[in-house]
């Protein structure tokens, strides 16, 4: 059974690449993140290839996972990156990513921030607040920098079809600038002498399954740029879908770029894709602590909780639970849920499974993304290890 090019069943048990995850789990403690580099790079190039008509460039977006071996795996691969903290930019930093290819953005940057971005010379700054310029033009006059590069984030008042607490484009929500506060901003760019307006900014959601909100927000980005010819740039985000059921087809992609590349042509365009890059390419496993049997119910409480993968409890968001020996017998409907002390601590819902045992291992899938990088310490639990699968799929290491 092959689940994408990275994980599938090999001899009856779950493999990633190479490497059996049974061999991992024996060997380090659960719950831990698994991520095979092969993917990740996979996957970026295939976006690469797929975006071409555009001749986009691809800033991978840190807050989906900022493992450093991951990080440094696509800045050897020439990639840029997308911040939205000081800490963000440190990590590409770290990693040997260039300042000069970081988008910083974030709707609440401190001055300490800016700041530290103009210092280290990052190549483009995503502005969500007027006085987010005064700030910036402070940075450059004290660090004796001539320009710093800025793109506008425009807030197109679109309503994406996504989950609701993962949209962003529309009028009520927190990103951005109106169409009318960026024209004004653009005619009085001479008050910012170190400032480029070079760039209009859009990101109107994650899991955008369908490309006409996206079309739309492009076009009132247009509209802004085509009245002020200094405007080269436009970045469009990031969102692009992921199928985390095995029963969901995507739309074409194709679709989406022919559709931009009609409307891009003489312009430079930026994408910040994040999810789409890293998250099939990572698991997380856990081991079943208890089977409970209650009010007509089959629970396996695993050893992994919301405190290592969030997005069940927050977004109600599905993830595919595979035991990592293979069963033919599909067995009974059951909840996996984790230790923590809430009720939302449910990973999995509903799910038919396969009778399961203690100590038996199971991988959630398509963790990649959002995964390690939302974990907290609540309840004063550790937070999950993280495993990395070198490039050429046949070794692995404890990376942090």
């Amino acid at each position: 059974m092959i689940l994408n090019s990275a994980f599938r069943y090999v001899d009856g048990w779950l493999h990633v690449d190479a490497i059996s995850l049974e061999t991992i789990a024996s060997e380090v403690d659960s719950p831990v993140y698994v991520y095979s580099l092969r993917r990740v790079l996979e996957n970026y190039r295939r976006l690469q290839h797929k975006f071409t008509p555009v001749s986009a460039r691809l800033h991978y977006s840190v807050k989906a996972n900022g493992n450093s071996e991951i990080l440094r795996a696509l800045a050897r691969q020439g990639s840029g990156f997308d911040c939205v903290s000081g800490g963000e930019i440190q990590l590409v930093l770290a990693a040997g990513g260039a300042a000069r290819q970081i988008v910083f953005a974030g709707v609440g940057k401190t001055r300490a921030e800016i700041n530290y971005a103009v210092e280290r010379g990052v190549g483009w700054l995503n502005v969500e607040n007027a006085l987010e310029l005064d700030y910036i033009q402070a940075a450059a006059e004290r660090t004796g920098t001539e320009t710093v590069h800025v793109a506008l984030r425009l807030n197109p008042q679109v309503t994406a079809n996504t989950h609701p607490k993962i949209a962003t484009g529309h009028g009520g929500a927190k990103f951005g600038l109106t169409a009318d506060v960026i024209r004004d901003l653009l005619a009085k760019r001479a008050s910012y002498p170190r400032i480029h307006f070079a760039g209009i900014h859009i990101h109107i959601g994650s899991q955008l399954g369908d490309s006409q909100a996206t079309l739309s927000a492009l076009d009132k980005a247009l509209e802004i740029a085509g009245s002020f010819p200094q405007i080269h740039t436009i970045n469009i985000g990031g969102g692009l879908p992921v199928a985390y059921r095995y029963t969901v087809s995507l739309p074409p992609l194709g679709d989406l770029v022919a559709a931009i590349a009609s409307r891009l042509r003489g312009y430079h365009v930026l994408l910040e894709p994040g999810r789409a890059i890293v998250a099939d390419a990572g698991v997380l496993l856990a081991e079943v602590l208890y089977v409970k049997r209650q009010a007509g119910q089959v629970f396996y409480i695993v050893d992994a909780g919301m405190n290592d993968l969030l997005r069940p409890a927050l977004y109600d968001a599905h993830h595919e639970v595979l035991p990592l020996r293979q069963a033919a017998v599909r067995g009974e409907v059951a909840q996996v849920v984790g230790p923590v002390c809430e009720s939302s601590d449910v990973l999995a819902r509903d799910r038919c499974l396969p009778p399961l045992q203690v100590g038996e291992r199971v991988a959630l899938m398509t963790t990649g993304a959002y995964g390690r990088s939302m974990a907290s310490a609540y309840n004063a639990r550790p937070l999950p290890g993280e495993v990395v699968v070198s490039e050429d799929g046949a070794g692995w290491r404890k990376c942090r």
